[in-house]
């Protein structure tokens, strides 16, 4: 650093930066341990806390998390095995390039984690990066708008649990969702001149045929059988939930620590001033400092709000929280993109724009929505069906729940790319 200093000197000029540099890595060092000496001293002083929000967080994970991301973390890992991604690439390139900027295998992200919920979508976009799919820059436009809250959450525990009526679960989920795929239209300009995948080659063969030789040659270059790649999905699958449950576990504490010593207060006043200058509730604060860190938490704590409180401001809140799906899920994201280059910052500024989205869209459809529903009020049953319950009692039907929607979205994906190759094929004759 001094020669730097001295040749800069030299040359008529001074530089800074790597002064600047050191001081901010110390900074940065001297706030990290202050923040982790905190939390252990936290610890310390309210043991008894601690504990029961361990024990809160641990059967989260063991009734709800675990039952519902398992047989989807491995059914994913052996499709990807037997080439089964590879060949919904090459059906919907024609959908998925233009409108997102991400290949055709991208479409089956979308599908699992629209239908599975956190994290499955930064899961699955981490294996396709590991598997040269996609490049770095389309993994951060892929996973922007692919790690979404699955319905389940939305109905049953959003809807149903907290504010007991289903029908709210409607507007969560139609504003959920298309602000997510408005998100990934927006991230499509994201780093527009960074690397992308080469298109698949179209040529005069059929293209399920292209389809099925891609799958093919995926297959073959993995080489794996089917024991050996279901015991590679399995402890795969185990291992990245068992991270997860720790997060969930760990975060728990967290926030019930921060409100004992009172700095949640602290950040809902601030909150609740914001509020106030712009029009909104200030009675909402506290769900969004909860939210901020906790996905349930802050859905449960926006349900207790005063009923002075318009339920539109309520849902507006409550889908900005879902769709933003705190520190938590934040760092389970972080720690499974760890292991590849894609980057968390694009990530963390999709899901403030996602939460921004989510909350606008909400108090726009929610007087249409509530009109359509007081007017076909057998609508709402017919379209939901039986919302499974939680824990291992309901797991079949979990698993039936969100596997089929899983695959009606895929074939809404697939009939889209089939009438987007159809129109191309008219207009190039």
């Amino acid at each position: 650093m001094r020669r730097h200093v001295i040749k800069s000197l030299m040359n008529g000029r001074v530089s800074m930066r790597p002064m600047n540099t050191v001081l901010r890595n110390r900074i940065r060092s001297v706030t990290l341990g202050a923040v982790a000496l905190f939390l252990v001293l936290s610890l310390i002083l309210y043991p008894e806390q601690a504990f029961q929000s361990s024990l809160k967080g641990l059967k989260i994970w063991w009734d709800v998390v675990f039952p519902a991301l398992l047989p989807f973390f491995i059914a994913s890992e052996i499709l990807m095995g037997f080439g089964v991604v590879h060949f919904l690439g090459v059906l919907l390139e024609p959908m998925m390039r233009p409108l997102f900027r991400v290949p055709g295998v991208g479409a089956f992200v979308m599908a699992m984690g629209l239908a599975s919920g956190y994290p499955i979508g930064a899961k699955l976009t981490a294996r396709l990066r590991e598997q040269k799919l996609i490049s770095r820059t389309e993994g951060e436009r892929l996973v922007s708008f692919t790690n979404t809250a699955d319905p389940l959450f939305m109905f049953g525990a959003v809807a149903v649990g907290f504010f007991h009526d289903v029908s709210l679960g409607v507007s969560l989920a139609v504003a959920h969702y298309s602000s997510s795929l408005l998100l990934g239209f927006l991230m499509r300009f994201h780093e527009p001149k960074g690397a992308a995948t080469p298109s698949p080659k179209e040529d005069s063969t059929f293209f399920l045929w292209r389809a099925l030789q891609a799958m093919h040659r995926a297959r073959l270059s993995d080489g794996r059988s089917l024991g050996q790649l279901m015991g590679d999905a399995i402890s795969s699958s185990v291992n990245t939930l068992m991270g997860i449950g720790g997060f969930i576990i760990m975060f728990s504490v967290i926030i019930d620590v921060l409100t004992q010593v009172g700095i949640t207060g602290i950040f809902a006043a601030a909150v609740g001033f914001l509020f106030k200058g712009i029009g909104l509730p200030e009675e909402l604060a506290p769900s969004v400092i909860a939210g901020l860190f906790e996905i349930t938490l802050g859905a449960q704590v926006a349900s207790q709000v005063p009923i002075t409180v318009h339920m539109a401001y309520k849902m507006a809140v409550t889908g900005a929280i879902i769709a933003w799906s705190g520190f938590s899920v934040h760092a389970q994201v972080a720690s499974i993109l760890s292991r590849t280059d894609i980057r968390y910052t694009p990530y963390c500024v999709a899901r403030f724009i996602h939460a921004l989205f989510a909350g606008s869209i909400t108090l726009l459809i929610w007087e249409p929505v509530g009109r359509y529903l007081l007017t076909s009020d057998a609508a709402v049953p017919a379209f939901l069906r039986q919302i499974p319950e939680a824990g291992w009692a309901g797991f079949p039907e979990r698993v039936q729940y969100l596997g089929w929607r899983a695959l009606l979205l895929l074939g809404t994906l697939m009939l889209a790319a089939l009438g987007i190759r159809a129109i191309r094929r008219l207009l190039l004759r």
